[in-house]
């Protein structure tokens, strides 16, 4: 019996959990080595053995016969096809959703190579990182795998989104922080944000792209807390604080610069990036927008109020913790989507039941958009006909 039953609802956020030597097979050689000796490669690597610890476990009869009872229970890599692409496809029957959005782990950030001096490394580990989330992704069509475009150059992310569709990735990923050097929204991208949209794909931001948390907030005289998984290193309610802070610029940015309105068909989706701050970022930046208008001739050329720009070309997934009902009411019912998380530890063991509830109140088109409707608007030509409302499982 899946999770899921009688009704349509895709997944706008999912992850592989990557062993260590994910990206080995999928690396130019000629910069293998040169992506072994970054420390955050290093630091990845994690106590000797894990990897071959997880990988005995998914081989184990017993264990593997506890997978469906165990499809929002078991997290990280003992998740049934957290790396194993062959198993991938029963997570999703088990599960029962009508497609996935998956992204890396491993990966997420691209190892913060874009804010370095290496731009062949960035571009190379972004290309591994491609070949190897399509190749997953190519054993079921509800896998959809995201292609990472870093911006650190204009021809070559031309070229990188050129590729990355090529190979199959049914969205593109860039970084929500700032790049070095110039904005997202320099026309230099233009053709990238040209190939998406002729392409029918969706650009997206992760949580992992963002600008972190300034370490020294962190030094308050008092004890360290421990953070959501339990270590003293990652994820605490002050470190939660600035996640959407990029995002949040990086779309003010593409729309008051006119980059939305030059490429009105390109979706943007917000992922695992929260859902709280939209309302007031949409007032926001309509108040900037009249504030400015008479010294600023773009504001003027713009094709409606930054928030309906934001309301027609931007997707976003709340947290199941966060006031859904109370963002659709604030945003529009145009702009949030469904997540899991699968199989991360944030998103919980019931994210159904938590949404249910964030959504009372709500009307159905509100829901069925929420669920449904708004991720096959963002997903475009990303997400195959037959697979955006499958009768079989309505009627499941």
């Amino acid at each position: 019996m899946p999770y899921v039953e009688g009704r349509i609802i895709h997944d706008a956020d999912s992850h592989l959990m990557e062993l260590p030597d994910c990206l080995d097979d999928y690396f130019d050689k000629a910069m293998l080595a040169r992506y072994h000796a970054l420390p955050i490669y290093k630091h990845k690597l994690g106590a000797p053995g894990w990897a071959e610890r997880a990988r005995a476990q998914h081989q184990d009869p017993e264990f593997r016969a506890g997978a469906e009872a165990n499809i929002l229970l078991r997290k990280n890599q003992q998740a049934l096809g957290a790396f194993r692409p062959d198993d991938r496809p029963k997570a999703i029957d088990y599960l029962g959703f009508a497609s996935q959005l998956v992204f890396t782990t491993f990966c997420l950030g691209n190892f913060q190579l874009e804010y370095g001096d290496d731009v062949d490394l960035a571009y190379a580990a972004a290309t591994a990182h491609n070949r190897m989330m399509t190749d997953f992704c190519s054993v079921d069509r509800r896998l959809l795998g995201t292609g990472y475009v870093p911006l650190m150059d204009f021809e070559r992310s031309a070229a990188a989104a050129k590729q990355a569709i090529e190979l199959g990735a049914k969205a593109l990923l860039i970084p929500s922080r700032c790049p070095k050097g110039h904005s997202p929204s320099h026309i230099g991208f233009d053709p990238v944000w040209r190939q998406a949209e002729e392409a029918g794909l969706p650009i997206l931001f992760h949580v992992g792209g963002e600008e972190k948390l300034n370490p020294d907030y962190f030094v308050n005289g008092l004890p360290r807390v421990k953070d959501f998984h339990g270590g003293e290193e990652n994820f605490t309610s002050v470190s939660f604080m600035p996640i959407p802070n990029s995002v949040m610029q990086t779309l003010a940015c593409l729309i008051i610069d006119g980059a939305m309105d030059r490429f009105p068909r390109l979706k943007f989706g917000a992922i695992e990036l929260g859902a709280s701050w939209v309302p007031s970022w949409m007032r926001f930046m309509d108040s900037a927008a009249g504030a400015f208008i008479k010294n600023e001739e773009r504001l003027t050329k713009l094709s409606a109020k930054p928030s309906e720009i934001a309301q027609r070309q931007v997707r976003v997934t709340p947290y199941p913790h966060e006031e859904t009902g109370w963002i659709i009411r604030n945003s529009g019912p145009e702009m949030m989507l469904f997540s899991s998380d699968f199989p991360h530890v944030e998103g919980g063991r019931n994210p159904l039941k938590r949404f249910n509830d964030a959504l009372e109140g709500c009307s159905r088109h509100e829901v069925d958009r929420f669920y449904c409707e708004n991720f096959i608007d963002l997903m475009g030509e990303g997400l195959a006909p037959e697979l955006r409302r499958p009768k079989h499982l309505i009627a499941a």
